[in-house]
């Protein structure tokens, strides 16, 4: 039986082919028994990808005009014809149970949620990492946990902040919190790529989310934000 509330799985894309066609069929196997669409928000300079590479009239392709993750997001979440917005990482896998985790969430009485991760890694330290993003915290809101919310709140709170081009996930929980939107953190853990931890260190990128995180907080401008970014880290 398939449930009512139909949830529109929203990911921002920018030359993530590779990832894409492993997580696309991955949630098409998974939404048997759910009402679901993926929407793919390719990014401006995206041309590697296009409805024929998915073989499910479920999956559609945003081809978005202008750069960057929020811009993408906010032009799938204003065309997505779900009541459920999810907004996913392509490099993020996510479990079985995933869709209705999620349902049951909305269903309880939340109007909003994230997951908890872990890594595609052995590590001890990225072990460690993960095990905080199971409660409440400092890092909570941050995109590879994964927020989905009912379309209705999401469009009442103003969607995401085009101009905050870098972190504009912490600065649509920040908007969530003050609005007292309904919230939990599921514990049905996400894999995340340690893409980033590879290509960098252990130390470099936790330094790095501590001072984008404060920096954020005490209101850096974005665009600056995102240049200093770029610097501390290598993200290819």
């Amino acid at each position: 039986m398939v449930l009512s509330r139909k949830i529109s799985v929203i990911i921002p894309a920018h030359n993530e082919r590779e990832n894409l066609l492993v997580l696309v069929p991955r949630l098409l196997a998974i939404s048997e028994g759910f009402h679901i669409e993926i929407i793919i928000a390719l990014s401006s300079e995206s041309n590697n990808l296009d409805a024929s590479c998915f073989s499910s009239k479920e999956v559609l392709i945003e081809k978005c005009k202008e750069k960057g993750r929020a811009v993408q997001m906010n032009q799938a979440a204003k065309n997505a014809r779900g009541n459920i917005l999810v907004f996913l990482h392509a490099d993020v896998i996510p479990p079985k149970t995933f869709f209705k985790s999620i349902q049951e969430t909305i269903v309880s009485g939340m109007d909003a949620g994230f997951f908890s991760y872990q890594f595609d890694s052995d590590s001890f330290w990225l072990k460690i990492n993960a095990h905080f993003t199971k409660t409440d915290g400092v890092f909570t809101g941050g995109g590879d946990q994964c927020l989905f919310i009912k379309k209705e709140v999401f469009q009442r709170l103003g969607a995401f902040n085009e101009d905050q081009v870098l972190m504009e996930d912490f600065e649509f929980f920040k908007r969530m919190k003050k609005a007292k939107t309904r919230y939990t953190i599921v514990n049905d853990d996400l894999i995340v790529s340690a893409r980033k931890y590879d290509n960098n260190s252990y130390v470099k990128v936790n330094l790095c989310n501590l001072i984008m995180v404060l920096l954020f907080k005490c209101g850096y401008n974005p665009e600056k934000l995102k240049a200093l970014y770029g610097r501390m880290l290598k993200t290819v």
